[in-house]
């Protein structure tokens, strides 16, 4: 993708610039948006004809506000499903029948949500506001950080863990959304603006940041344990010197993944972050794991099962290029994964072959899809449709 898109890309650059970005924060979400979501560089590869293995059905839908620039993810506590839109629409859903239980219009734009801790719902908007309901829907308070809010706000304990779009990290108070600390680190002049948020296991906040950085850091404090390099810069221009860490980490066991843009997948041991193993694989949208493998979307859009204790490759899925794939979401026998055109693809755990395909509607599927505690799946669309999904 690097080397086909270079040419566009300095393109778009030099547009940016003839048109006048009002901010860095322009030129961000315009690069990023050319590269992989709004603007197709590449036509997404043609479907290709298999005999189905498995039988998917939509269970129940609902309807949320639409996403505009912006990445949503649904939650849940296991009765119920949480989903929000950047109309400002927060919807409790019943997790067996999608039926709406409550429905808040806050008045106005979210950018970021769902989280769910402390019997809060959580919501971020543009202006950089994070907005705790409970769980009728009451909000409890609202607390500003230093700039838009792009992932889901996390929950430890009393601290609400927030990422900002300027990368600060903020720890709130849960119970008033007061400031307890605040983590931050430099940048470099151009990285991509991403959804990437923060995952917080054994009271440690693990988070990927531009230039190739996975950092830990204490979830009740803000105080750093470690930072390491994923991924190194390289390149003779800035666009191909951009080696992001854009996705979720993994966190299993006493091992972290991390996987970057223009980068590596690393297995880094959570305990002193040096990195046990590393392969040239670029991601945007990330990985997910299980079962001692682990899965990854590549930025070209294969799809690979790597093993845990080496990186090996076990398989490749080579036939979605350019479907601008979601995070793969592993369900017992199978691994899903979304694409541009509402589709969601179930590919064989073992083999990586497809097993069965669903449609959602015409709208891209969001980067990271979620599975409910009976082994049925959530999946969102950027038109806001959210989809509950399971599998014979």
């Amino acid at each position: 993708m690097r080397l086909q898109s270079l040419p566009g890309l300095a393109f778009a650059l030099a547009c940016v610039f003839l048109a006048g970005c009002s901010s860095i924060s322009d030129l961000k979400t315009d690069i990023s948006e050319r590269m992989f979501g709004r603007d197709e560089l590449n036509p997404p590869a043609p479907l290709v004809e298999f005999k189905p293995t498995a039988e998917p059905r939509v269970l129940w839908s609902a309807r949320v506000g639409a996403a505009d620039n912006f990445d949503f993810s649904p939650a849940t506590d296991g009765n119920s499903v949480y989903a929000a839109g950047a109309t400002g629409e927060l919807l409790k859903l019943n997790s067996m029948t999608g039926k709406v239980e409550w429905q808040v219009d806050a008045g106005e734009k979210f950018s970021a949500g769902v989280g769910l801790g402390a019997n809060l719902v959580l919501v971020g908007t543009p202006s950089g506001y994070v907005l705790a309901y409970d769980q009728q829907g009451k909000l409890l308070w609202k607390s500003r950080v230093s700039s838009e809010i792009l992932s889901p706000p996390q929950v430890h304990g009393d601290v609400v863990v927030v990422r900002a779009g300027d990368s600060r990290i903020f720890g709130l108070n849960a119970v008033d959304g007061s400031r307890k600390w605040v983590f931050e680190r430099s940048t470099p002049p151009l990285s991509l603006r991403s959804s990437a948020g923060v995952v917080i296991d054994g009271g440690v906040v693990y988070a990927g940041f531009a230039g190739g950085k996975l950092i830990a850091v204490r979830a009740d404090d803000g105080n750093t344990l470690w930072e390491t390099s994923v991924a190194q810069p390289k390149g003779t221009t800035e666009i191909e010197r951009i080696a992001d860490i854009t996705s979720l980490p993994l966190v299993d066991g006493a091992i972290v993944f991390a996987v970057a843009y223009q980068g590596k997948v690393a297995a880094v041991d959570r305990a002193s972050g040096k990195v046990g193993w590393s392969r040239d694989i670029s991601s945007y949208t990330g990985l997910n794991g299980a079962a001692g493998r682990l899965y990854l979307s590549h930025a070209q859009g294969a799809v690979y099962s790597l093993e845990y204790a080496s990186g090996k490759t076990f398989w490749r899925q080579g036939d979605l290029r350019y479907r601008q794939l979601t995070a793969p979401l592993p369900l017992g026998e199978v691994v899903a994964v979304g694409d541009l055109q509402g589709y969601v693809h179930f590919l064989q755990r073992e083999d990586g072959a497809f097993a069965a395909r669903l449609k959602t509607d015409d709208s891209p599927v969001m980067p990271q899809m979620v599975e409910l505690p009976s082994g049925v799946m959530l999946a969102q669309t950027r038109n806001g449709g959210v989809y509950a999904i399971s599998l014979k």
